[in-house]
C-alpha cells in the first residue's frame, strides 16, 4: 500500500518539477531575449525614444554640414554651436524639400549604455536647438546613437552630426 502510495508521489513531484524547469525556462529564454533585442538596432525603421521623438534608420548621405562637439559627459548644448544650428537652418530654409539628420556620437570610455544616452541626450540637444530656432519637428531625424573614437581623439568623437538630406 505504501508503495502503490510512493510511486504516485513520485510520479506528481516528477511533473510538478517538470512544470517548475519549464517556467524557469521560459523566464532564461525571455530575458536573454530581452537583453539581445535591446543591446541592437531594432529591425523596424523607426522605434520610439522615451521622451517621444523617433530613431530612423536612415543612411546617411554625403559630408556632415555642421558637428556640434561636446565636452566629456556634457548633453548640453555648448555655447559656441549657434553657427552650426543657423548654417543648418539656412540650409533647411533654402531646400523645402530636405531634413536634418541628426547623429550622436560618443567615445570609448564609460559604459556602453551610459554613453549611447549621453550620445542621444546630445542629439536631443541639438534637436531642441533646431526646433527653438523654427524647424518643424517632422523636419529633423536622429538616428540611434553610435560609438567611434573620431580618428583617434576622443573629444572628436563626442559630437552630433547634423546632415541636411
Amino acid at each position: 500500500m505504501f508503495d502503490q502510495e510512493d510511486s504516485e508521489l513520485n510520479v506528481v513531484m516528477g511533473v510538478l518539477f517538470g512544470i517548475i524547469a519549464l517556467v524557469i525556462a521560459l523566464v532564461i529564454g525571455l530575458g536573454v531575449h530581452k537583453l539581445r533585442s535591446g543591446g541592437e538596432a531594432a529591425p523596424v525603421a523607426v522605434a520610439m525614444a522615451p521622451a517621444g521623438e523617433a530613431f530612423v534608420d536612415v543612411q546617411e548621405v554625403g559630408e556632415p554640414l555642421a558637428k556640434v562637439y561636446f565636452d566629456l559627459g556634457q548633453s548640453a548644448l555648448p555655447a559656441d554651436a549657434a553657427p552650426s544650428i543657423e548654417k543648418v537652418v539656412a540650409a533647411l530654409n533654402a531646400a523645402g524639400d530636405k531634413r536634418a539628420l541628426l547623429s550622436g556620437y560618443h567615445d570609448e570610455t564609460g559604459g556602453a549604455a551610459v554613453n549611447a544616452e549621453v550620445a542621444k541626450n546630445r542629439a536631443l540637444s541639438v534637436r531642441a536647438a533646431l526646433l527653438a530656432a523654427g524647424v518643424p519637428a517632422e523636419r529633423v531625424l536622429m538616428r540611434r546613437p553610435a560609438v567611434t573614437l573620431g580618428g583617434g581623439d576622443a573629444a572628436e568623437a563626442r559630437r552630433v552630426e547634423i546632415r541636411v538630406q
